[in-house]
């Protein structure tokens, strides 16, 4: 099982010092820790994409660049792309030069994204929600797939041959699907034969199986091999040396931060019980001390049918940077050899 971090590049309230970080100082932290990602040899780091004032990852591809030149191993991804609002040309171009500048380890996770500031900020209208994605991905694969692409859709100008460069190293360029919880996106995925990344942020994690059951019907019935569907999971975490810590430490800032989101969509604030479930042995948060965390993601794999990779959303309860560093090192020295054994 490989196991990595996705990160949106927070610039939040530091919940060590009660100071915001300049953006300069925020994003060294954030390169800092993907070469810490690297060093103690997980297997892949995402960029998110977001246009809020708390977030500074708009631009996925140049951080994920600026991040191959630091790291040799490590597999740089977005995680997620919003595809909905952008040019598919433009972003198989951006990682297709992200593999040169790495070598062969660009990776995109693809969606429709969850946040909604991107669809009229590139003038697009969320009653095209749907449409807009369904075409875009359409087009990205038929780029992946042809140099000099003929295609025709309602959203961009026709593509008549035209050449797509650069290409990249690897001879197919890895694309994820990013879903969430609707049926319609996994059954596409499945069709489509893409590897799958669910996101589980919340509630319990073996309430997604009949999601995934769907996928891997509808990729066997499309001629999928199981081989070809693979399964991924993006769930909040954080990983101390006791599950004290790790419980003590991350859920003040989860609180605020999810408290916040509520409010924005007229919610009620999280409350302590709500997180002690999130963390317990059925609740989708990945937190507390290695043994127990490589424990639960080993429940997780089963519940859903079993996944081949497993990411860690570290950012959101906005820890500092010292302690987000020891987490990744727990990572990588404490978690993943678990989780590796036990895939013998």
């Amino acid at each position: 099982m490989e196991i990595g971090i996705d990160s949106f590049a927070a610039a939040l309230l530091d919940n060590g010092t009660g100071k915001t970080p300049s953006g300069v100082e925020a994003m060294r932290h954030l390169l800092d820790r993907i070469e810490r990602a690297d060093q103690v040899g997980l297997d892949v780091f995402g960029i998110g994409e977001h246009h809020r004032p708390e977030y500074l990852d708009s631009a996925p591809a140049v951080i994920l660049a600026a991040a191959a030149a630091r790291t040799s191993r490590i597999r740089l991804t977005s995680a997620v792309s919003v595809l909905s609002a952008a040019d598919p040309v433009r972003v198989f171009q951006q990682f297709a030069t992200l593999d040169l500048i790495s070598q062969g380890r660009a990776e995109m996770v693809v969606g429709r994204g969850s946040s909604i500031e991107a669809f009229p900020l590139f003038g697009f209208d969320l009653d095209d929600y749907d449409a807009l994605f369904a075409e875009k991905l359409d087009l990205l694969l038929q780029i992946r797939a042809e140099e000099r692409p003929h295609w025709q859709g309602k959203f961009r100008p026709a593509l008549t041959g035209q050449g797509i460069y650069p290409r990249p190293v690897q001879p197919q360029l890895p694309i994820w699907l990013g879903v969430g919880g609707t049926p319609q996106s996994f059954a596409r995925a499945g069709m489509l034969g893409l590897p799958l990344m669910v996101a589980v942020i919340g509630g319990e994690t073996h309430r997604f199986r009949p999601l995934v059951d769907l996928y891997r019907e509808a990729g066997r019935r499309a001629g999928f091999t199981p081989e070809q569907l693979p399964v991924g999971l993006h769930s909040l975490g954080y990983v101390a040396e006791t599950t004290r810590e790790a419980h003590e430490s991350f859920y003040p800032g989860y609180a605020r931060t999810f408290t916040a989101r509520a409010r924005e969509r007229g919610g009620s604030p999280i409350t302590r019980p709500q997180f002690e479930a999130q963390v317990g042995p059925l609740g989708a948060l990945l937190v507390g001390n290695p043994e127990e965390v490589a424990a639960k993601i080993l429940r997780h794999s089963e519940a859903l049918g079993g996944i081949s990779r497993v990411t860690f959303q570290l950012d959101v309860a906005t820890l500092p940077h010292e302690k987000l560093l020891q987490a990744i090192e727990l990572l990588g020295t404490r978690v993943a050899p678990l989780l590796r054994q036990a895939g013998k």
